[in-house]
């Protein structure tokens, strides 16, 4: 269960012009329904994968325990597989379940996910929203941040090693990353390199609530002290 933050006072800042730039999500295939989400081809990936491992669908069927034909009719997009599904595959080929996730995108250094417009795979009972493409995480712990309006990080910038996830539940936040501004509204989310310098602050009038993930990289760094100031 995720920690909670909760901040009461605001720390003054300089007002800044704030603009939306645009989401770095992938531009893959659309689904039928008109949704901005781009669709991820789990298919087509798992293809690459076994390729690139030198496997043929015979061996993987072995080495995964899996159905021959179930595994073709996966690469080629008759059926959805489950999560689990997934994850047998993922350990017969060594590689994370993410790697189903990846796209053709250049690597990001921050991720600004819209909501609905993240990158989705369809499986047996549902779908999974990627809301880091480009990136990924290394551990860390989730915390529930309540921010009270106008509460922010301070004027200096917060440096720490790993990256950082933020995602957006209620309210609107600004993110300040470097020398660029993102709003984040209820389903926003921004993944980043922490170690570009970054403030925040709850830009609306009411109270804001949102996920924080910081992934340290070193263990002897503690991110949250730069963050969460005690009052």
């Amino acid at each position: 269960m995720a920690d909670e933050v909760y901040l009461k006072q605001p720390y003054s800042s300089k007002n800044k012009k704030k603009h939306q730039p645009k989401s770095h999500a992938v531009n893959n295939r659309r689904s039928s329904d008109n949704s901005n989400a781009p669709i991820i081809d789990v298919g087509s990936n798992l293809r690459n994968l076994r390729t690139k491992k030198a496997l043929s669908i015979r061996t993987l069927a072995e080495v995964s325990g899996l159905n021959a034909n179930t595994l073709s009719l996966i690469e080629n997009g008759k059926t959805s597989p489950s999560v689990s599904t997934l994850q047998q595959i993922a350990s017969a080929l060594e590689v994370p379940i993410t790697a189903f996730f990846e796209t053709e995108a250049t690597k990001n250094s921050i991720s600004y996910q819209k909501a609905g417009r993240c990158p989705q795979a369809a499986f047996a009972y549902g779908k999974l929203a990627d809301l880091g493409a480009g990136l990924t995480l290394r551990g860390g712990q989730p915390l529930m941040v309540t921010l009270e309006p106008n509460a922010n990080s301070g004027l200096t910038p917060i440096v720490h090693t790993g990256h950082e996830f933020v995602f957006c539940l209620d309210g609107k936040l600004s993110y300040t990353i470097e020398d660029q501004t993102y709003i984040l509204d209820p389903g926003d989310s921004i993944l980043f390199e922490a170690h570009l310098p970054h403030r925040w602050q709850n830009v609306g009038e009411t109270i804001s609530k949102s996920l924080l993930i910081m992934c340290p990289a070193d263990e002897s760094d503690h991110p949250e002290d730069r963050h969460f100031k005690a009052e």
